[in-house]
């Protein structure tokens, strides 16, 4: 052999081997991106349907916002359940069985739940929980069906190769790459859709697009969480040439209806505890200014003092606490640049989040502005020195409720939950209101502070959700499936996007990724026939049963 010639293969060869071990580039049939709820249902899934699926987390605590405080289970009617959603709370009440994972007097109410029984016994399942138990849970349903998880953000330069519609491979921050045939996103910012550059949209779409009534601007509407009019918006009361107050719009001059780009509030679900022993102060943040808190002082003298967030119980004397009233843990404005923000703005976005809801805690345990009674009610609630140990007691994960979403050939609309109009390829069954949240603070006509944005739409029963939702146009992916950030206008989405709706379809994309790889075809065709067969098979819910609404129009499955 010329030697010329063999110490350059020689090298090449190296050089490939080194890279393959720096990459872990390991060929997998499903590459799941999101070690959320649902991130973690579409891996299980796709194992148990006999294929090589890798994990790839985003974030160094898995499952999402159900682990990072929200364990007052948003879901509206509990008979959407079936197949790995139902195994998630059933474990969670297995978990719960055991002595060692209550405090002294720790137990809940098991008829206090929202849109149900906290705790049902007969059915064995419990949906009010601690993020420590449900991190648990998913930990050792992982390991029990040894999937593999690796932790890493993709890297939003450079992070898909693509050939055509397909994506080849995924690639972190550090480097590494992961291929696979099929690719799933399960997050809930919609990196990897937008990276593999399929149509989405952020914000409100105008109300006349999809012939809906609660999308685009909604100042007539907004009468949910509202703070109590009169409260005068200008930095010196009365005298507009002082300024707004920080934070506050000017009046819209467009008509409701009008769609813009703004989004919905987030806010951080606290996990807050009045156990003494396992309670830590709330710290004054070090960026704290009192002027960031005029809002709450005005309103506090306009008898706004009964409600500045949620205390729903968890285990163990723990809560659930989340927005609640005009003037709350939503940090409404702060969340406009995240959807297509970059890490280090949705980190200094996150921070302010935080800033903002220790604050408000602190503000409403310490302040002189206060009244005494209200400083009084709060000062018993601390952070709990057991939850999200390594982040100083503060859940890691930010309550996105909105942020992309998906544009394809089928788009979920306002009527269909709504009118629960039949799906012609139904994946699941959603049933909560329509519930999102303010997008800002305004003057009102009428000239005083105004919240805008937060519409509360009531759904009759639960409603099918169509497969199209999940699936980007076959001529920009054929093998991405979306299972958060879906194809839902704004309105639809604020009913569609609650966890165990998350979990459910994540179930049904993982089931559809299997036939597409086994049927050699684009995830856009596969026979939905198949899909429906495999989802009923693995206890999946797509309709209902009359003995679930009583006269039900939706036929058994």
């Amino acid at each position: 052999m010329n030697t010329a010639f063999f110490t350059l293969w020689t090298s090449t060869l190296a050089l490939s081997f080194l890279t393959v071990s720096v990459q872990g580039n390991t060929p997998y049939d499903i590459v799941v991106y999101g070690g959320t709820s649902g991130g973690i249902v579409a891996a299980i899934t796709a194992r148990k349907e006999g294929k090589s699926v890798l994990l790839l987390s985003p974030d160094k605590h898995i499952g999402g916002l159900t682990a990072n405080g929200l364990g007052w289970t948003d879901i509206g009617k509990h008979v959407i359940l079936g197949g790995l959603s139902r195994e998630f709370y059933h474990r969670v009440w297995a978990y719960y069985q055991k002595p060692e994972t209550w405090m002294p007097d720790g137990q809940v109410d098991k008829s206090k739940g929202q849109h149900g029984p906290a705790i049902d016994e007969e059915a064995q399942l419990m949906y009010v929980f601690e993020p420590k138990a449900a991190e648990q849970v998913y930990r050792k349903w992982l390991d029990e069906t040894g999937i593999p998880v690796e932790y890493g953000r993709l890297d939003l330069a450079n992070g898909v190769s693509k050939n055509g519609a397909r994506l080849t491979a995924i690639r972190t921050e550090d480097g590494r790459e992961f291929t696979g045939k099929i690719f799933i996103d399960a997050t809930y910012e919609g990196d990897l859709l937008a990276l593999a550059k399929v149509s989405y949209t952020t914000g409100r779409e105008p109300s006349s697009k999809y012939g809906e009534s609660i999308n685009g601007l909604q100042v007539r509407a907004s009468v949910k969480n509202q703070l109590p009019p009169g409260i005068d918006p200008y930095i010196r009361k009365g005298d507009p040439s002082s300024g707004l107050l920080p934070g506050v719009n000017p009046t819209p001059t467009e008509p409701d209806g009008t769609g813009d780009n703004r989004v919905q509030a987030y806010c951080y679900r606290m996990c807050l505890t009045d156990r003494p022993e396992n309670r830590l102060p709330i710290p004054k943040p070090a960026s704290y200014r009192e002027e960031n808190y005029e809002i709450l002082f005005r309103a506090i003298e306009t008898g706004h003092a009964k409600s500045f967030m949620s205390f729903s119980p968890m285990p163990n004397h723990k809560t659930d606490s989340n927005n609640s009233g005009g003037i709350s843990t939503d940090l409404i404005g702060g969340s406009q640049d995240y959807p297509d923000g970059n890490y280090a703005t949705r980190e200094k976005i996150g921070q302010a989040h935080k800033d903002w809801q220790l604050g408000l805690l602190w503000t409403l345990q310490n302040h002189p502005r206060v009244p005494k009674e209200i400083r009084q009610a709060h000062l018993k609630w601390g952070l709990p020195k057991d939850e999200f140990t390594d982040n100083g007691n503060w859940p890691t994960v930010l309550y996105v409720r909105e942020a992309r979403r998906l544009v394809g050939d089928y788009v979920l609309t306002q009527s269909v939950p709504e009118k629960a109009l039949p799906a012609k390829r139904p994946i699941g069954l959603g049933a909560y209101t329509m519930d999102s949240h303010h997008v800002q603070r305004v003057v009102h006509p009428g000239g005083y502070l105004w919240n805008e944005g937060d519409v509360q739409k009531h759904i009759n029963k639960p409603y099918q959700i169509d497969y199209g939702v999940l699936l980007p146009k076959q001529t920009e992916c054929e093998n991405l499936l979306v299972t958060f950030c879906i194809s839902a206008s704004h309105a639809a989405f604020a009913s569609a996007r609650m966890e165990p709706v998350f979990m459910i379809l994540s179930q049904s994309a993982a089931t559809a990724a299997s036939l597409a790889i086994d049927d050699k075809t684009p995830v856009q065709q596969v026979p939905y026939a198949k899909l429906k067969a495999k989802l009923i098979a693995a206890n999946q819910r797509l309709t209902l049963r009359p003995e679930d609404v009583g006269n039900s129009n939706l036929l058994s499955r």
